[in-house]
């Protein structure tokens, strides 16, 4: 009977995905339909152009703003195209984008490429007239403009690293101020004098950054409040999850350029220093300096909503997020989530009392903020990215739906209706694309407004994004209704590919009884137990192709889950290369998901894993999820999966010797992108 009523209750919620894929059936023709009416006005941009001439083809305007206001005019009795011809359209502030600037009475307004073309949105200045600095070192100067500050660079289209070099967590104690050095620790000439200088660190799923205020003899004096937040919580700088897996850096001085391709911004001086990677010729190098953080700001009242745009064929290109430059530093919870300030109830003895969590952190649970994207929508509806190039960015390339923190305009939330299709992401320094809030908000909206709905990611072509900030997913998606993740290809990544969900269970209906026994979260009153659902749920992915994810962090799954999201499905994914690591995760709080006919192939690494929280296994943390009719070659599975959790595995194979059924091979052949949209995500220019 049991298993009657379980089998009862899938086909219920396969029944509702099946209706769901339907709808994005509907949705997802914009990707692939030119939209036009006999009325249609095309507008035209060129860098040759002139911004007094009519805009017109033969005679196109020159900039990106005058065609706005140029738009503004039209839209409300045209459908307007924006086609941008070849070029690179450099930024001096963002481009913003409020209701005025959609489609009006039915229309559309469509920014694009020429036919043929591939222009470049840049938020960088060119760095050119370099000269010899140090003949011995072989490191060059150039001048750029006085005060100036950016987190990244860009030679020849490659993130180039920072100057930097590893420390060793032993050779040093760490207190409250910072740290002090033992005798093993090495000497390193001119850090006394060192401004700008920073410590970073990669935890167990963490990325850290921690200004540093000066170095007394060595002795590293840290900048607050980032210091104290980055020594309580979990996987801290100072007692990470594992520390033989942990590293730490001194970064961002001169004195530390010593690795060909590094380099220095003394941005009080404006002076760039770069040590040529091998076969850089500097007098022909194009050089990028980031000086903008937001190139698109899309929305900015829950009033009036932006609605009816769509980008297609358009590269977006140099941003630096300049966050952790500051005294907040970086202090990274998870997937780009960081805390902020001085916490009233931070404890006197970080180090003693809350190196591996403790009652006084829960009291920050709800106060995190997140990481601001480089192309930003909230308050939109009717918004679509097909076929761009997002590269070289500094941040998460894509935000969608936000809170409000994390937005330029200062709204967040309140999307509905994205469409991002076959768009290619590729060497950023954070994720790709962030969906959805952490905040009180975004589970929980006081405005119904405010509530994220129908965002379908489809087709895009996601590699070897996360190169700074290694603890931002590929794709995050947290709390929005009716997320649709279907048929990408991710690769190369340090941490998971697809995450969905936020919370660790602690906003679904009646709390988390872990955090109410033992870690105490809801002792704070600003940690309300809510008996309504989140805006977690009706999730998708299906048919995604992940190789090259999980490289660096240990937690965290390829395909990961957190908290309550009823009828959400994960399918057909092909998953394979996962560096012996966990595939399909399902995290604290995980209920009502089915994981069905996904592929994984990792013969050293974890299929399968639910946290369960074993030290409160009678609790029921995460129940009722279902792993059915998965091949894999693994035989590893983690957490416990038990009828008392009503966690069960049906149907699982194990293929041995690569002898992969012909159905698992189906999988395989049709995950990733699909074959209409291939030619569309693959960006040309970067070739």
């Amino acid at each position: 009977m049991r298993l009657l009523h379980h089998l009862g209750a899938f086909a219920h919620r396969v029944f509702l995905i099946s209706s769901a894929l339907l709808l994005l059936s509907v949705h997802a023709l914009p990707l692939n339909t030119e939209i036009s009416s006999p009325d249609a006005i095309t507008l035209a941009v060129s860098p040759t152009g002139d911004d007094n001439a009519a805009g017109t083809p033969a005679t196109p305007f020159r900039t990106l703003e005058r065609a706005q206001s140029a738009v503004r005019t039209l839209n409300a009795q045209h459908d307007v195209t924006v086609q941008i011809e070849d070029g690179v359209y450099r930024l001096a502030q963002p481009l913003r984008f409020s209701a005025e600037d959609g489609g009006h009475n039915g229309h559309t307004v469509v920014w694009q490429a020429a036919p043929g073309a591939h222009p470049i949105l840049s938020g960088a200045i060119p760095v050119t007239g370099w000269q010899l600095y140090d003949k011995e070192r072989d490191i060059y100067v150039a001048k750029t403009p006085l005060g100036l500050a950016s987190r990244q660079l860009w030679v020849n289209n490659a993130l180039a690293p920072i100057a930097s070099m590893e420390i060793h967590r032993n050779d040093y104690t760490f207190t409250r101020q910072g740290m002090l050095p033992k005798g093993s620790a090495p000497t390193i000439p001119a850090l006394d004098t060192a401004i700008h200088l920073e410590l970073r660190a990669t935890g167990f799923f963490t990325e850290r950054v921690s200004p540093i205020a000066r170095v007394d003899h060595g002795t590293l004096i840290m900048q607050q409040p980032a210091w104290d937040n980055n020594l309580w919580g979990y996987d801290t700088i100072e007692k990470p999850f594992h520390p033989e897996l942990q590293h730490l850096y001194l970064a961002n001085a001169l004195s530390l350029l010593t690795q060909l391709g590094q380099w220095y911004l003394d941005s009080d001086h404006g002076r760039l220093y770069l040590r040529p990677a091998a076969g850089i010729k500097l007098n022909t190098a194009d050089v990028e300096l980031p000086q903008l953080s937001v190139l698109l700001s899309i929305g900015n009242s829950l009033n009036a909503p932006v609605h009816d745009l769509v980008f297609r064929g358009l590269r977006f290109s140099y941003t630096t997020w300049l966050g952790p430059s500051g005294a907040e530093g970086y202090a990274s919870q998870q997937s780009g989530s960081y805390l902020t300030g001085h916490a009233s109830a931070y404890p006197a003895d970080p180090i003693a009392t809350c190196a591996v969590g403790c009652r006084e952190f829960e009291s920050m649970r709800n106060e995190w903020e997140q990481m601001p994207a480089s192309v930003q929508v909230s308050a939109a509806e009717r918004i679509s990215f097909d076929g761009n190039t997002f590269a070289h960015l500094g941040q998460y390339a894509l935000g969608i739906g936000n809170d409000a923190n994390a937005m330029l305009s200062g709204i967040g939330l309140a999307t509905s209706d994205i469409t991002v299709g076959a768009n290619v992401f590729t060497d950023c320094a954070g994720g790709a694309i962030l969906a959805g809030g952490v905040r009180r908000d975004a589970h929980h909206p006081t405005d119904l407004r405010q509530i994220n709905r129908q965002l379908i990611i489809r087709n895009n072509r996601i590699h070897a994004v996360s190169r700074d900030y290694h603890d931002n997913s590929a794709i995050l998606s947290t709390y929005v209704e009716g997320a649709i993740i279907l048929h990408n290809d991710i690769s190369d990544v340090p941490y998971d590919a697809i995450d969905i969900g936020y919370g660790w269970g602690i906003q679904d209906p009646g709390g988390n009884p872990n955090y109410r026994l033992r870690m105490h979260g809801y002792d704070w009153p600003q940690n309300l137990v809510y008996q309504t659902p989140t805006t977690h749920h009706d999730v998708v992915v299906a048919a995604n192709r992940i190789h090259g994810a999980k490289q660096l962090f240990h937690d965290g799954g390829a395909i990961y889950n957190l908290s309550a999201s009823p009828n959400t499905l994960i399918t057909e994914n092909y998953i394979f290369d996962n560096s012996g690591r966990i595939a399909l995760y399902l995290d604290e709080g995980s209920r009502y998901i089915t994981v069905r006919k996904n592929v994984v192939q990792d013969p050293t690494g974890e299929w399968l894993n639910i946290n369960t929280v074993h030290a409160a296994y009678p609790l029921r943390i995460s129940p009722d999820n279902t792993a059915i009719d998965n091949w894999h070659d693994s035989t590893k599975i983690g957490g416990m999966w038990t009828n008392y959790q009503n966690d069960l595995i049906f149907d699982d194979h194990l293929v041995i010797n690569n002898q992969w059924p012909a159905e698992a091979r189906e999988i395989m052949k049709n995950a990733g992108i699909e074959p209409d949209a291939i030619k569309k995500s693959v960006a040309p220019d970067l070739q």
